[in-house]
């Protein structure tokens, strides 16, 4: 388990923004198995909660298709996916989706993401989800935020996605595909 302080904060966030009284210690409660890479799916409500290890399997991601949707709402990480999923079925031949709502950069459907422009990695201000290793790399001051429009994204000289499971990977040819 790697930067669990910053799945901790967002549990901790989520359950407080829900207004659930529960307490959840993840450090106690988390215990991969350790002959692979594993995905942790930790699902949880006011009363109850429920841990799932699943095989990680990291995707490649070479091609992005920019996707507009101004009402899509992710803000906290659910296990439902719809309106994720229905977006990525657009991505005609794209590995992945770039959502851009209300005119600037959000997120992928896996991955937050940063772009290269002049000489600073830049991830939008207004993620759809604001990921962990995100958080992480905002503190350490090696990711600023920003409003990130089209024009800027398609300037780029480089772009990475950054997810708990890969960190931050730059995408070995950076193609992003007009809307």
């Amino acid at each position: 388990m790697h930067h669990l302080f910053y799945h901790q904060q967002r549990l901790d966030l989520t359950l407080q923004k829900f207004d659930l009284a529960a307490h959840y210690n993840l450090s106690e409660l988390i215990t991969p198995p350790s002959d692979a890479q594993y995905r942790c799916r930790f699902l949880y409500d006011g009363l109850h909660f429920n841990i799932e290890y699943h095989p990680y399997i990291q995707k490649k991601i070479t091609s992005l298709r920019l996707i507009q949707d101004n009402t899509i709402e992710y803000s906290s990480k659910y296990a439902n996916r719809n309106d994720l999923n229905t977006l990525f079925e657009l991505r005609e031949g794209c590995d992945d989706i770039l959502i851009v709502k209300n005119e600037y950069l959000t997120d992928t459907t896996i991955a937050n993401i940063a772009i290269f422009i002049n000489n600073q990695w830049l991830t939008p201000k207004l993620p759809l989800l604001e990921g962990t290793t995100r958080s992480r790399l905002i503190d350490e001051r090696k990711i600023i935020p920003a409003n990130i429009s089209i024009t800027d994204a398609l300037g780029a000289s480089k772009i990475a996605l950054m997810n708990a499971m890969t960190g931050f990977v730059e995408m070995e040819n950076g193609i992003i595909l007009q809307i």
